[in-house]
């Protein structure tokens, strides 16, 4: 059976820092991009970045570049979205997802996804 698993979200104060994962069973991850993707009620579904399948370059949106790493491990078939220095902004819930192509723009071909997992940056 195919399936994604976010796990890692949590409450976390301004500043703080959490490492999210992407677990995917039945699959094998290396062989598709993974995006992750946050949502809130004013903004929607945005991407917040990828790791391609076909040369492992990263894409991260504005506003989490220099504080976010995102990062593989083939050998527990896992992607993490490590972020650091967490704004209240960052409040969200966090949805990873694969694609067979290399990190394409919007949600249309993103084929697998999570059932998401909740981050909430407050003090």
């Amino acid at each position: 059976q195919v399936q994604l698993v976010e796990s890692g979200g949590g409450l976390v104060q301004p500043g703080g820092t959490l490492r999210l994962s992407c677990a995917a069973s039945g699959f094998i991850l290396d062989h598709y991009s993974v995006a992750w993707f946050r949502q809130t009620p004013v903004l929607g579904r945005e991407v917040v970045s990828c790791i391609s399948l076909s040369d492992g370059n990263t894409y991260y949106t504005d506003s989490l570049k220099g504080r976010s790493v995102i990062s593989r491990d083939n050998a527990k078939n896992i992607v993490y979205l490590e972020m650091n220095n967490l704004k209240p902004e960052d409040t969200a819930v966090y949805y990873c997802a694969t694609s067979p192509l290399s990190c394409p723009y919007g949600t249309t071909n993103y084929e697998y996804w999570g059932q998401g997992t909740r981050v909430t940056v407050s003090s």
